[in-house]
């Protein structure tokens, strides 16, 4: 399955039961898991409790959720959720052990949110592009020439006659 598959679509296979769906939101989607247990400080074993609390809720409400689209921010809100919980229940440090490594702020978790939100904007909007006329695409494709055309040039290959500028 493509990693640029818009997000509803994968909701959709998944909720057909296709692996290949389920295994593209899980790849896509696990690195912002991570990142926010990272943010929250948690061990690395609470971590991994967290990532699989979340996925098990997936599966247990992903027929239930309204806007497929909304995924990432459903996965976000649920890992802050249950990483409060599982701060709030005490697993964060046994007493008599000292600090746990595994738990110190990680500099790579707010750049892999960051870049995960990254794709899934390019994601759309290549979506929104394609939803464009032919003409629309062709333009929009102009305007984005590195290095930038002339708009002279911009129109004369979008097939618009010039307009003589006016002072």
């Amino acid at each position: 399955m493509r990693d640029n598959l818009p997000v509803s679509n994968l909701v959709t296979g998944a909720r057909s039961g296709e692996r290949q769906a389920w295994d593209a939101i899980i790849e896509r989607f696990d690195p912002l898991i991570w990142s926010i247990c990272r943010r929250h400080g948690l061990s690395r074993a609470d971590t991994e409790d967290v990532r699989q609390a979340v996925w098990l809720y997936l599966v247990g409400h992903l027929g239930s959720l309204h806007e497929p689209a909304a995924l990432p921010g459903w996965l976000a809100t649920t890992t802050r959720r249950e990483c409060v919980r599982v701060q709030r229940a005490g697993r964060q440090q046994p007493t008599g052990t000292g600090p746990d490594v595994e738990a110190l702020p990680d500099d790579q978790a707010r750049p892999a949110d960051q870049e995960l939100l990254a794709a899934e904007r390019r994601a759309a909007l290549r979506e929104a592009l394609l939803d464009l006329p032919s003409g629309g695409q062709r333009l929009i494709g102009l305007l984005l020439q590195d290095p930038p055309l002339p708009y002279a040039e911009i129109m004369r290959q979008a097939g618009h006659p010039g307009r003589e500028h006016r002072a």
